[in-house]
């Protein structure tokens, strides 16, 4: 199974951070928030990528083609013909990434259609965001794509509050929770499966939307069902949003590190 990521983005609510970076790259623990993801879906056993580029994708290429020297020790013998040794740590080992330009001003939708000719075509596939780290347990996400008859499982969650919540009683507050989860219905989680048949409902037009048209009518067809998660799930969208994720993960509890 491959993994499809949506890169493309100019992330306009993160400028502080994107105005010179895609925020892919934005670096959560000193790692980009595109290696978290990908390490998630590593830790479930799909380690084949197709990243869809757009708002300074170039900046992603570069970085996994210096991948190895970024991120491991190496000798390098200097002379007209150099010669690297990689010390590899093996984690990132047969990691196999496919990059592809899906265009600078292309929504969603359009960008996993010109996306296709990468994805095999009688397998489902992974579809996500570069930008929400979660601890879900993806091979239970593919066993209940597997267990219905529809085009498209999307993962269901209960984002945390922005206000915090308290508990109180004749004005003396018994308890405090600066970030509760939200107790009302499910949001879009960004992380779905899908079968090659749903990319009928898309189109390579730069105004296709992936969470407009073409999942509305997925849905209004019965093709569209929901993987409910209960665990944790957090969206970088805003700069407050990137220092708690950032924090999370150097304070060496970051609930979404489900690898080792």
């Amino acid at each position: 199974m491959k993994a499809l990521i949506l890169c493309g983005g100019q992330g306009t609510r993160l400028r502080r951070l994107t105005e010179t970076q895609p925020k892919p790259m934005v670096r959560v623990g000193g790692r980009p928030i595109l290696w978290h993801i990908m390490k998630t879906y590593a830790h479930a056993g799909v380690t084949d990528f197709v990243l869809c580029l757009g708002y300074k994708g170039d900046m992603i290429k570069d970085y996994f083609l210096n991948y190895q020297a970024r991120n491991c020790d190496f000798t390098l013998t200097l002379g007209a013909s150099a010669e690297v040794e990689v010390y590899r740590e093996g984690k990132e080992d047969g990691w196999r990434v496919t990059l592809t330009a899906t265009g600078e001003t292309a929504m969603t939708g359009a960008r996993i259609r010109r996306a296709a000719r990468y994805l095999d075509p009688d397998e489902p596939f992974c579809i996500t965001y570069a930008d929400g780290v979660i601890d879900l347990d993806l091979r239970e996400t593919f066993a209940f794509h597997r267990s219905h008859q529809g085009l498209v499982t999307m993962t269901g969650v209960r984002p945390p509050s922005r206000f915090g919540e308290l508990v109180h009683e004749g004005g003396r507050v018994l308890s405090f929770n600066e970030k509760p989860q939200v107790a009302g219905g499910l949001i879009n989680g960004g992380y779905f499966v899908a079968d090659p048949g749903f990319l009928e409902y898309l189109t390579e037009d730069d105004d296709c939307i992936l969470e407009r048209e073409p999942l509305e009518r997925c849905a209004a067809d019965g093709q569209l069902y929901t993987f409910e998660h209960d665990g944790y799930w957090h969206c970088m969208d805003t700069y407050r949003d990137w220092q708690q994720l950032d924090e999370q993960w150097r304070s060496g509890a970051a609930p979404w590190k489900i690898w080792t």
